[in-house]
């Protein structure tokens, strides 16, 4: 039998491939896509270019492991219970409230900053991000804004406008400020207060009760 102590075999694969995924994920953001290379992130970790193209055939393929690395730590929002027999209010309040400080987090502002600076040159960057996050993110809560629209409790309309004005208005304050590093983008308090205002003008566009 093999020791516990001794690390198998995809053990090592996986912490391998973990160590050029964190070398590129610090390399893309310092010194963004086009200015990183795959020798340079082969050279950090250690190794030959041939190994890296082992796990990753192209640098495209890395951003998407450092994507889907970033969002698999900080995109709870995207599993977050969608309780049907809850009313609007609440669960727009605790999806909001965790999106929100998932999105203002040190890695996915970083991960944003670097997506629409290459977006330019590179629009696959920005498909790649958006698919990997907003995208299901956005999907999962438009079916729980369906099923309520069926249900009455939300004005009937096409549920996923509904949940990009909901979270258009969370993002529309202390968001903005956390993008662009301007002082107050760290304002936890604020940032409560208007996701509950989101919530609120939501619900008195959305919901019939309300009006």
């Amino acid at each position: 039998m093999i020791p516990d102590s001794t690390p198998t075999l995809d053990d090592a694969v996986a912490q391998r491939r973990k160590a050029f995924v964190d070398a590129a994920r610090e390399a893309f953001f310092t010194g963004g896509y086009a200015g990183t290379t795959m020798s340079s992130i082969a050279s950090t970790v250690g190794g030959s270019k041939t190994t890296l193209w082992s796990y990753f055939p192209s640098k495209e393929d890395l951003f998407t492991a450092v994507v889907d690395d970033i969002v698999e730590q900080y995109g709870q929002a995207l599993t977050i219970d969608l309780p049907l027999d809850r009313p609007v209010p609440e669960v727009l309040r605790g999806f909001g409230s965790l999106l929100m400080t998932k999105l203002t987090s040190t890695p996915l502002l970083s991960l944003f900053r670097l997506v629409v600076g290459e977006a330019g040159r590179f629009p696959h960057l920005a498909e790649t991000f958006y698919d990997r996050g907003p995208r299901p993110g956005k999907a999962r809560a438009a079916e729980w804004v369906s099923e309520k629209m069926v249900r009455g409790e939300i004005r009937m309309g096409d549920p996923m406008r509904a949940v990009q004005q909901f979270a258009g208005l969370c993002q529309s304050g202390v968001y903005q400020f956390a993008v662009l590093g301007m002082a107050g983008g760290s304002d936890l308090a604020r940032l409560a207060d208007e996701v509950e205002d989101a919530v609120d003008t939501f619900c008195r566009a959305w919901c019939p009760d309300r009006a």
